[in-house]
């Protein structure tokens, strides 16, 4: 795991060379660490996410999946309904054609 530093020191003498006074500066260099501090994900929140995003793939590759097996099955059915029209209408003329002659 990666640690972020702030050197507190380093930013306060920064700020009083660039004309703050010792309590600004000090002052100043806390309120950026509390912030840091609060910005900052921690490990187990980053693994709390990190598990959040697998599980929530894991849903959507199950709803494609059953998406998939839905459309397939509509499918042979319409392909198969349409066989049977078509067999019907072939067997339907034949039989008309044959009745003519």
């Amino acid at each position: 795991m990666t640690t972020f530093v702030l050197d507190t020191l380093a930013y306060a003498e920064t700020l009083k060379a660039g004309g703050f006074n010792e309590q600004q500066a000090a002052t100043q260099a806390r309120a950026l660490a509390e912030i840091i501090d609060r910005q900052m994900a921690t490990k187990a929140e980053m693994e709390a996410h990190e598990n959040n995003l697998r599980r929530d793939i894991e849903v959507l590759r199950l709803e494609v999946k059953r998406d998939i097996a839905e459309s397939k099955s509509e499918l042979i059915r319409w392909v198969v309904g349409a066989g049977f029209l078509q067999t019907t209408l072939i067997i339907g003329a034949l039989m008309k054609m044959g009745g003519m002659v």
